[in-house]
């Protein structure tokens, strides 16, 4: 997680509170820690990148504007990913009252985001894309609780102490939920698979 002191360099605790006591430069290095790794859990959240955007600036505008809500019992970590989770949902609820949550709102110009691998020829990178879409698919049709599960242990690596924080509810729910959403997953995908294959 990001938390860990590499090199002196202070956690994210430490900063968090000198951002606190006015130090803006410890706010930019938390902006800066935290943005890309939001950004790809909203993403995966929520299908769509320029709302997943929207949503994490909104998490790093409430970070600004209630820096005194962050209590030093909990990391920080929980803390930010609860707000860009919650936000995420509450988009995901109002999609749902406009009725406009569908698969199709993952389109090709959508995914633009990091190819690096240059010695993979263009057949290899079209396949990653394809391979990725068909994933981001099947995540988006995965029943709410199991998704943001899978998003948080599967995609962004968190422990299963934090996730249970982060969602409050208890440990053994969380593994439950992991476990029957990859099953869920794991469906989801045969059934892509066949569908391309036939």
């Amino acid at each position: 997680m990001t938390s860990k002191n590499k090199n002196n360099s202070p956690t994210d605790e430490q900063l968090i509170e000198k951002f606190k006591e006015g130090n803006i430069y410890a706010y930019n290095e938390l902006v800066r820690r935290y943005k890309d790794q939001l950004v790809n859990f909203a993403y995966r959240f929520l299908g769509d990148k320029d709302d997943a955007e929207d949503i994490v600036q909104e998490t790093f505008l409430r970070v600004y504007k209630k820096k005194e809500a962050y209590k030093s019992v909990a990391k920080f970590s929980t803390w930010i990913y609860t707000i860009t989770g919650n936000l995420a949902k509450t988009e995901l609820r109002r999609r749902k009252r406009r009725k406009i949550l569908s698969l199709s709102n993952i389109g090709y110009e959508d995914k633009d985001f990091d190819l690096k691998d240059t010695d993979s020829g263009p057949e290899e990178l079209v396949d990653k894309v394809i391979n990725d879409k068909i994933i981001q698919n099947a995540i988006q049709a995965l029943p709410e609780k199991f998704k943001e599960v899978i998003i948080f242990r599967d995609i962004q690596e968190l422990s299963y102490e934090e996730i249970s924080s982060i969602v409050k509810i208890p440990l053994g729910t969380v593994k439950s939920r992991v476990n029957r959403g990859r099953l869920k997953l794991q469906e989801k995908l045969s059934g892509y698979l066949k569908e391309i294959k036939e």
